[in-house]
C-alpha cells in the first residue's frame, strides 16, 4: 500500500533534502522499516534499540495521533498521509500537531520550514484599512499563520465594497468592517489573533497603535493617512509595506527598511486637493486590489522571513489592461524632511492641513 511520509526539516538532512517519500507498508513499523532501509541514517534519531519510538517523536497519520491508533502498529491506509513529528528545541512559540497540518506545504519549502513558521506565528503586522487592499493582505497573511493581526478601519460595509473587497458578503452589509473581518478570518485560522483599532488613524492615536507591531501593511485610498503612516513608521523604525491602485494601475513597494527610502523621498508633498482623483470618483477595476493586495503579503512575509529580494529601494508599477509590470529603482534622499541626515519633521503633524484639506 503506497503512502505519502512527510519528513520534517531538521530530518531531511539524512534523506538527501527529500521532504516527502513514498513508501509502502500495511502498518506505521513497516512504513519505518522502508524508510530506514532506503535512508539508514535515520533511524537512530527516530526509534530506540527495540525498535519503539522515542519519546520525543510523534507520528500522525491523516492528523491522528498513532498513539490513539494502536501505535506502531497502526493501519496505514493507501494513500495516506503520515507525518513525523519530532520535538524541536528553541522559539519562543511552538506548533501544535494540527498547525503542522495546517502549514505542511510551508513547512515543505526549505527557505520556510518549522523555524520559519514559528517566526511567522511570532510575528505581527498592522493592516491599515480594511477595503480593497486590506481584504486580500489579511486574508493571505492570515491564511499563513501570522500569529496577530491588527486592523485599522471605522467604516461600514457597504454593498458598492462587495466589486473587491472580498473579506465581506451580503449579510455584513451596514455592520462594522473590522468585526465583520475578524469573523471571517477567525473562520479561515483560529490560531491567529487579531487586534481591532476600530478608529480613525490620526496624529494623536497613530505612534500608540503602530509601535506594538512588527511590520506596517498601508491599505489605504487617501493622501493624509498615507503620509501619517509614512512618518510614523520613520519616527518608530517600522517597515511600511506600500500599495495603491487606481482604475487599472497599482503600485508596490516596501519604505523606511534597511536602510531604503521612506514614502517622501519619492514623494515629499502631496498633489494639490483634487488633481488625483480617488477611487470612489475614478473607479477600480475589481480584481486590481487583489493583485496588489497579495504582492503586499508576499513583502510582509519575505520581511518576516528574511527571504528573497524585497522591494526595498524598488517601486513596482502594474497596468492591468496591459497585463505589464514595470519597475523603477528609487532611493533614499539625504534631505528627506522625515528620513534624511536632518529632519526637520521629528513629531506627527496635522496632515489634512499639509494635503490641504
Amino acid at each position: 500500500m503506497a503512502s505519502k511520509l512527510r519528513i520534517p526539516s531538521p530530518l531531511r538532512r539524512f534523506t538527501n533534502g527529500e521532504s516527502s517519500i513514498d513508501v509502502n507498508g500495511e502498518n506505521v513499523r513497516e512504513v519505518l522499516e522502508e524508510l530506514f532501509s532506503a535512508h539508514p541514517d535515520i533511524k537512530g534519531h527516530l526509534v530506540e534499540d527495540d525498535g519503539s519510538l522515542r519519546n520525543f517523536v510523534n507520528i500522525f497519520i491523516e492528523g491522528e495521533d498513532i498513539r490513539q491508533k494502536g501505535g506502531m502498529d497502526a493501519e496505514v491506509s493507501d494513500g495516506s498521509d503520515v507525518r513525523i513529528i519530532p520535538s524541536i528545541a528553541g522559539g519562543s512559540v511552538n506548533l501544535s500537531p494540527k498547525e503542522f497540518i495546517r502549514y505542511s506545504r510551508h513547512l515543505s519549502l526549505p527557505e520556510v520550514g518549522i523555524n520559519g513558521q514559528k517566526k511567522i506565528k511570532s510575528s505581527k503586522v498592522l493592516v491599515i484599512g480594511a477595503g480593497g487592499l486590506g481584504s486580500p493582505v489579511s486574508l493571505y497573511l492570515s491564511a499563513a499563520g501570522v500569529g496577530t493581526i491588527g486592523m485599522v478601519d471605522f467604516d461600514v460595509v457597504d454593498e458598492s465594497n462587495l466589486q473587491r473587497q472580498v473579506i465581506f458578503g451580503m449579510e455584513q452589509i451596514g455592520k462594522s468592517k473590522l468585526k465583520s473581518a475578524e469573523e471571517r478570518l477567525k473562520g479561515l485560522n483560529p490560531y491567529t489573533k487579531f487586534n481591532l483599532h476600530e478608529v480613525a488613524l490620526s496624529s494623536e492615536n497613530a505612534l500608540d497603535i503602530i509601535k506594538d507591531y512588527d511590520i506596517v501593511v498601508d491599505g489605504t485610498d487617501n493622501f493624509p493617512t498615507r503620509y501619517l503612516i509614512n512618518d510614523a513608521c520613520v519616527i518608530l523604525g517600522k517597515p511600511n509595506v506600500y500599495g495603491s491602485i487606481y482604475r487599472f494601475d497599482g503600485q508596490v513597494s516596501i519604505f523606511n527598511f534597511e536602510g531604503g527610502p521612506c514614502y517622501r523621498c519619492l514623494y515629499p508633498s502631496p498633489p494639490p486637493p483634487g488633481l488625483v482623483p480617488s477611487c470612489a470618483e475614478g473607479g477600480v477595476l475589481g480584481v486590481l486590489p487583489g493583485i496588489i493586495g497579495t504582492l503586499q503579503a508576499n513583502e510582509a512575509l519575505k520581511i518576516i522571513l528574511n527571504i528573497g529580494d524585497l522591494m526595498v529601494g524598488r517601486f513596482l508599477l502594474f497596468d492591468a489592461l496591459s497585463m505589464e509590470f514595470s519597475e523603477l529603482k528609487i532611493q533614499k534622499n539625504e534631505n528627506c524632511v522625515v528620513c534624511g541626515s536632518n529632519p526637520t519633521v521629528t513629531e506627527l503633524i496635522d496632515y489634512k492641513q499639509f494635503c490641504g484639506i
